[in-house]
């Protein structure tokens, strides 16, 4: 079979799925290749996305065989058993991506209500991990929540023997305790430790600074959701908090899964303030000005 592939997001980042589909098919004689519309004769193309926001591709409608799957396309589509069940990964697809990416768990033990992780993967469960890439310089552990998974410590064991820097994409900080820092700490990072700070009912202040007696606060990376049921003064007081342990805050505006919503104007200058270190340490929110004749003062003014 001639099999084509298309990545509807773009290839900023490596397409899990897609990476096994390819290898599977390879493994079975197949020809792969990523699907060129005007060029290309396949007998089966497949196309997955993520994000529903991504505009939709119909190239290959009435062409040949098209099987669209990913949560940007149904958030109950799942890959045949075969696939699933594989763990090769054809990272020929990436070629400009020198690293390997890697689950140890898929599913949540949460059920927040603006994440559709435990709606489509379900209660947390270990799974085997997947070939890394042969060219890969380190490793982007995918977990949404690494310490929740009940064989983590064997995950941080494969991680330690393999010996490549690794980022962390999910870690859980009302779970952390002593001796997973004390293991994190024993890992190669690459970049940050990724936290996060969603909910502003839920105050985080007194397990940030038991964590922070464990972990250098500037190892550290905190997602902020804002514009999900939050205040101004709410975002505030999380960005504020964090800042006062060391931590950097990252801010991130709340996209609803239909792509309905669009972020306020205040959402989106405090991420700009918040997001880029050289504004966010030399000035305050307040005296931000994001643009000519408007300074983030107004923004603040009811709060006072």
């Amino acid at each position: 079979m001639n099999i084509g592939i298309v990545d509807v997001d773009g290839h900023n980042f490596p397409n899990f799925a897609l990476m096994k589909i390819s290898a599977w098919h390879k493994l079975q004689g197949d020809n792969v290749e990523i699907a060129l519309p005007m060029f290309g004769n396949y007998d089966r193309v497949y196309q997955s996305k993520i994000f529903t926001f991504t505009p939709d591709s119909a190239d290959f409608d009435g062409k040949c065989e098209v099987v669209r799957g990913g949560t940007g396309y149904d958030i109950h589509s799942r890959l045949p058993e075969c696939i699933e069940q594989s763990t090769a990964m054809d990272y020929s697809l990436y070629p400009q991506h020198p690293f390997s990416i890697q689950f140890f768990s898929r599913g949540c033990i949460r059920r927040c209500p603006f994440c559709l992780v435990h709606d489509k993967e379900g209660k947390i469960h270990p799974v085997e991990p997947v070939q890394l890439n042969p060219n890969g310089e380190w490793i982007e552990v995918l977990d949404n929540n690494f310490f929740a998974n009940p064989d983590w410590k064997s995950a941080i064991d494969y991680l330690i023997k393999v010996g490549q820097k690794v980022n962390l994409h999910g870690v859980d900080i009302r779970i952390m305790n002593e001796e997973q820092a004390y293991w994190l700490n024993k890992l190669r990072l690459r970049r940050n430790i990724h936290i996060a700070w969603d909910l502003p009912a839920l105050d985080l202040t007194d397990k940030l600074r038991e964590v922070t007696r464990y972990i250098k606060p500037y190892k550290i990376m905190c997602y902020v959701l804002v514009g999900f049921n939050s205040t101004i003064e709410q975002d505030m007081y999380r960005i504020e908090t964090l800042r006062s342990f060391g931590i950097k805050p990252y801010v991130m505006p709340y996209r609803d899964f239909e792509n309905k919503r669009t972020p306020s104007q205040y959402e989106k200058d405090l991420a700009q303030y918040v997001n880029k270190p050289q504004i966010f340490k030399t000035c305050s929110f307040a005296d931000f000005m994001p643009r000519k004749g408007f300074k983030c003062e107004a923004y603040l003014h009811n709060l006072r």
